[in-house]
């Protein structure tokens, strides 16, 4: 990776106001949960964000680049050339540049995007690469791609070293920037479902490969029920422990496998999937969505 720039925030949201990740214009058909947008236009005057944004972009500078390049492997044509494809075919899909991607020695399903919007890399866990299929990799490094795409990577990288932050040190200092980045970062990853759904291109394939991360037993895999799984929800939907989620930075999976089969029914999605022309529009998908994730904060 080339040596990332030292980030000028205020430079960056004019920037950002003008042009968008990929080179990619928003208009009525765009994929991204309008709640994702929405929040993210409001750290453009929230102050604690701003500064932790500037801040912790500086760090990733300084350590992350090294530490990846000495402790994990680099994704290339000439090393793991299928992983790289994958890679390749999601990132035409949303019509970004190819991010780069290494491969982390950990045994939890997990994959993961930082840097900054002009110089982006995903981290793929090696127990995911070993639990999932070529069809199923394809969502989640599409649903990394989409946080590329929508112009995350800067606000997810802080949000990373903030968690660290609190937990090594004073809480109480980042917890004002914590709060409302935890709560945008729920809306995103509705955004980066659809598009891992979008590179997919099969809607259950993708479900599939969101409910692994949950269960992570090969053993069990194929007696999975999704349909019992998705019950949990409303189970749960009256206990105190809803309330939790307001401080997770990712929607209960129950929750994301719901919202996917909304989107699975619109407009955008079916042309995408050559299923044909008729589809709820994306404004009746978000109301769907609004609705089910309800009493997000």
């Amino acid at each position: 990776m080339a040596e990332a720039h030292s980030l000028d925030f205020s430079a960056f949201v004019e920037r950002k106001k003008a042009e968008r990740a990929g080179g990619v214009s928003r208009g009525d058909h765009d994929y991204s949960y309008s709640l994702d947008r929405q929040t993210r236009a409001t750290f453009e005057s929230a102050k604690p964000v701003e500064l932790a944004v500037a801040s912790t972009v500086r760090m990733y500078k300084q350590v992350w680049r090294g530490q990846l390049l000495g402790s994990s492997v680099k994704v290339s044509d000439r090393q793991f050339p299928r992983l790289h494809k994958i890679a390749q075919g999601c990132a035409e899909t949303l019509g970004i540049a190819t991010p780069q991607v290494y491969i982390v020695n950990n045994p939890t399903l997990n994959a993961a995007t930082y840097g900054t919007d002009e110089e982006s890399f995903i981290m793929v866990h090696s127990a995911l690469v070993d639990h999932y299929t070529d069809e199923e990799l394809k969502m989640v490094l599409g649903h990394e791609c989409g946080h590329i795409h929508n112009s995350h990577v800067v606000y997810l990288t802080t949000l990373h070293y903030l968690k660290m932050v609190a937990s090594a040190f004073v809480p109480w200092i980042v917890y004002p920037a914590l709060i409302p980045l935890n709560a945008w970062s729920r809306r995103a990853e509705i955004t980066c479902d659809r598009a891992g759904m979008l590179c997919a291109k099969n809607d259950q394939v993708a479900m599939r490969a969101l409910t692994k991360l949950v269960l992570g037993s090969r053993k069990l895999y194929d007696e999975f029920n999704l349909e019992a799984f998705l019950e949990q929800y409303e189970e749960g939907k009256d206990t105190i422990g809803r309330y939790m989620e307001a401080f997770a930075s990712h929607p209960y999976l129950p929750k994301r496998v719901l919202a996917m089969r909304v989107f699975a029914e619109s407009e955008l999605y079916r042309k995408h999937g050559s299923l044909g022309i008729a589809g709820l529009s994306m404004s009746e998908v978000d109301d769907r969505v609004k609705a089910l994730l309800k009493g997000d904060a």
